[in-house]
């Protein structure tokens, strides 16, 4: 790809050699997160409220923060193409420490409210702090040539790219291959966009209110406004940890989607007795779940491969037990359950707007482990169904390879179940979220994450 030549000295007002570098707490902060995202595998969602909590920054700072690193994380595809234009060096050779800082920094030139000399002599102190003199220097070229131009100039220059996919990638900051996943799912560019656009507007924090413990008036009386699909849901206006009820475990954080996939399988299981959460994760479905399952006297068992993450389940479930162990090897247990709900590990696709370093972490190549474990872990939940038995598939991601395709193939494999129309059991406001008697639902139609759900009746 051709770069974009401006007329601009590189080595135009180097910073000080002389000076102690005095960065500002919040960008330091934000620095050593984004660091660990990237580079030691963490995940910001669970890494930011931790660091902003243990320091003594005022509010506005530790939202300053939060948005910067968010942010950062979701268009650093972008911010990187720009920087590559301006690099006289190829971008992917660059020190990581450089290439993370001056992502920060255009960040903060391209989509914040920074003046651009605040944005780049801010963004430089940091780098003669963490990164020393000379990567500071460079650095301050860097992004003294990317201020040469507006947001709008580069969205035009981005325009120019002929590669249809190549060209979203960069325009809305997604790897291509997820462009491309989105084009078989939607067909549309224009309903392409729309979903790659909402994938990048932050989301506010979604409560949930577990029955028996709390309510939906609960939250509400909080100050944020009902979810508009799900019963138990609401926006919240306030820091979640500051929540006496979430504090006191009678309500947690989770989107709405998420809680349409526990609520729909439990509306669609309530004549079961015994229920099973084959893949509990850190707790949050299964709090809900297992809430619903105790108001309606129904009997109720998480299982969580990961010891660290079945204490946290155990904390918050309503009653019931936590096994811990693979879930490919349930059966050893010797129990079968009337409903059993599989919300498989996946991508996380349908989720990039609350993790953001997912699109980049992920790859096309993941797909085939992924979609091998998703089919055992199905066929395991299958496999301790009863006759009767309902069996819930859960990702939180829209791709072909782990929804529709783990249909058809389960289908025509196992002759021992049917699926179940998944229409009954969706609210009656819920539009256009149904594809081949599966929900699916979309961030930029429904203002949820993007999960899927099919429900099967294993018949013999």
């Amino acid at each position: 790809m051709a770069r974009v030549h401006l007329p601009v000295n590189l080595l135009s007002n180097p910073p000080s050699k002389f000076r102690k570098p005095r960065p500002d707490a919040a960008r330091v902060l934000a620095f050593e997160v984004l660091t660990l995202v990237n580079r030691s595998g963490a995940y910001a969602n669970l890494l930011l409220p931790k660091a902003l909590s243990e320091s003594t920054l005022e509010l506005r700072d530790r939202a300053f923060i939060t948005e910067l690193v968010y942010g950062t994380l979701r268009m650093q595809g972008r911010h990187d193409w720009m920087l590559a234009q301006v690099s006289d060096r190829e971008w992917d050779s660059v020190d990581p420490g450089i290439v993370d800082i001056s992502r920060l920094g255009v960040h903060q030139l391209m989509e914040m409210r920074v003046p651009a000399h605040a944005a780049v002599s801010a963004t430089v102190e940091l780098a003669r702090k963490v990164l020393g003199e000379s990567r500071a220097t460079y650095v301050n070229a860097l992004l003294r040539r990317v201020s040469k131009w507006t947001l709008d100039e580069w969205v035009t220059s981005i325009s120019s790219v002929e590669d249809r996919n190549e060209r979203l990638s960069i325009t809305y900051s997604h790897p291509e291959w997820i462009v491309s996943a989105y084009f078989d799912l939607l067909r549309e560019e224009e309903e392409v966009i729309a979903a790659l656009t909402a994938n990048n507007v932050p989301a506010s924090p979604t409560l949930v209110s577990w029955p028996g413990r709390s309510t939906q008036a609960d939250l509400l009386a909080l100050g944020g406004e009902a979810t508009k699909y799900s019963l138990y849901g609401a926006t919240s206006i306030s820091i979640p940890g500051d929540i006496e009820l979430i504090r006191a475990r009678k309500a947690g954080i989770q989107d709405e989607g998420s809680q349409l996939v526990g609520s729909i399988f439990a509306d669609a299981s309530k004549e079961k007795d015994d229920w099973l959460d084959l893949c509990a994760g850190p707790g949050g479905k299964a709090a809900l779940v297992s809430s619903l399952a105790q108001t309606l006297g129904k009997k109720f068992v998480a299982n969580e491969i990961s010891t660290a993450r079945a204490n946290l389940v155990q904390q918050v479930i309503a009653g019931g037990e936590v096994w811990i162990g693979d879930g490919r090897e349930i059966s050893e247990h010797g129990r079968t359950f009337g409903a059993v709900l599989a919300d498989v590990p996946c991508t996380g696709i349908g989720a990039l707007r609350r993790r953001p370093e997912v699109r980049w972490r992920r790859k096309p190549s993941d797909l085939a482990g992924l979609s091998q474990l998703q089919k055992e872990l199905l066929d395991s939940a299958i496999d301790v169904a009863e006759v009767g038995g309902i069996i819930g598939y859960a990702t939180c991601s829209p791709h072909l390879a782990e929804t529709k395709v783990q249909i058809s193939s389960a289908l025509r494999r196992r002759s021992d179940i049917r699926q179940i129309s998944i229409e009954p059991y969706l609210p009656p406001n819920l539009d256009n979220a149904v594809i081949n008697g599966s929900m699916q639902l979309w961030t930029h139609r429904h203002g949820t994450d993007a999960m899927f759900l099919t429900l099967f009746e294993r018949i013999s």
